[in-house]
């Protein structure tokens, strides 16, 4: 078995407001936890409006599977036109 994680840290700079941000990021997250097998959760950055943090975990079988699903979900958050990437991390376990 393995596990993997990812942090996407991004700008949102559209967002002018807390609400505005949420309706972002609840988009972001429930799209991502419907169209991948992953865990999904906001993990940084809640009290600024145009800058957020999202954690992923995934496991799988094998870490090639692992990696495939992360580079996924990366190339899917690089493509919506809503946020900007700052950094994104990976661990392997």
């Amino acid at each position: 078995m393995r596990v993997a994680t990812l942090e996407v840290d991004f700008r949102i700079p559209g967002s002018d407001s807390l609400k505005a941000k949420r309706k972002i990021v609840k988009s972001l997250k429930e799209r991502i936890r419907h169209r991948f097998p992953v865990a999904i959760a906001e993990t940084g950055s809640q009290d600024l409006h145009a800058r957020a943090e999202l954690g992923i975990a995934a496991v799988a079988g094998n870490g090639a599977l692992v990696e495939r699903i992360l580079d996924e979900i990366e190339r899917y958050l690089e493509s919506d036109p809503r946020i900007l990437i700052v950094e994104a991390v990976r661990d392997r376990w």
